[in-house]
């Protein structure tokens, strides 16, 4: 494997990767031909707690040394993110929003804006959907910070998790900003409520639930799969070189580009009927323990 960390390059990578698998095959033996590894942060690489496993940050040196990339893929944002791997983020590429934006170095590798008429609209839907008695907020989520409109520290709370930089504002359809997702918060279960809710979006955009109490819009052509397809044409790195991580329903894309894609033990069921293989939970270290066992790496 090279000893630096693959540029980006302008070349041809094939992303055909052959249909979709039960994921009935166990964590399989190494080493691999791994050159890219792209990871799911919440439920997949972070536990139950939402804490980095013990051992990440030797894994990601080893990477580095060898010239594996690693690309954290995230509902969340940018800035969220980078602060998780400050330190350790030279050349990482981070797949955030979703697939909507993606950074490298702080520098924009491609986003997916929304046309600022339909988050106006979606921050609409989200009003009603409150004055119909749901317990939601939404987050516009700009390139340069998320906007709520809600400022009680419970949904604040929430929100904090995921977007680091966020302003409370009075009107969250008068913002100046790039706008390249709108998320819905939840406080009950979002694929019962909320997501039906939004369902008249679905004509025009991508409605994802990405977790028990979230629901994303973004682009048609906004996604994590979409993201990765591009980082891997750059890179000339092709689907049989990528390993990939998700556990829920926003990572279905991303599975389908690589030969290498595992579910979580904990992921929803439709993510395990996707993937080809499996991986321990994201609270038995999954991630580190497979990246361990394809690259032969020690433990």
């Amino acid at each position: 494997m090279p000893s630096t960390p693959p540029p980006l390059l302008t070349g041809p990578a094939s992303t055909t990767v052959p249909g979709p698998q039960p994921a009935d095959s166990p964590v399989p033996d190494g080493p691999a031909d791994i050159r890219l590894i792209v990871t799911d942060m919440d439920g997949t690489l972070l536990d139950d707690a939402k804490r980095i496993p013990e051992g990440l940050w030797s894994t990601l040196a080893e990477l580095r040394r060898r010239g594996v990339l690693f690309s954290p893929a995230s509902g969340r944002q940018y800035a969220t993110l980078a602060k998780e791997f400050a330190g350790a983020d030279e050349g990482m590429v981070f797949i955030a929003e979703n697939g909507a934006y993606v950074v490298r170095d702080g520098e924009e590798l491609s986003s997916d804006p929304m046309d600022p008429a339909v988050a106006r609209r979606l921050v609409r839907a989200a009003r009603d959907l409150v004055a119909d008695g749901t317990d939601a907020g939404a987050v516009v989520c700009g390139k340069r910070s998320a906007y709520v409109e809600r400022g009680d520290e419970a949904f604040l709370a929430e929100v904090r998790k995921y977007y680091v930089e966020h302003r409370v504002v009075a009107d969250a359809t008068q913002i100046d900003d790039d706008v390249v997702k709108v998320a819905l918060f939840d406080f009950g279960p979002a694929e019962r409520s909320t997501a039906p809710a939004l369902e008249p979006f679905a004509a025009t955009h991508k409605v994802v639930v990405s977790g028990e109490h979230w629901v994303d819009v973004m682009n048609r052509t906004a996604d994590k799969g979409a993201a990765l397809r591009r980082l891997q044409r750059a890179t000339g790195i092709t689907p049989a070189q990528t390993l990939v991580f998700g556990d829920y329903l926003n990572d279905l894309e991303m599975l389908d580009a690589a030969e290498w894609s595992f579910a979580m033990a904990n992921a929803h069921p439709e993510v395990v009927r996707r993937a080809r293989h499996l991986a321990p939970s994201n609270n038995d270290d999954g991630v580190l323990r497979t990246i361990a066992r394809l690259l032969d790496l020690p433990r």
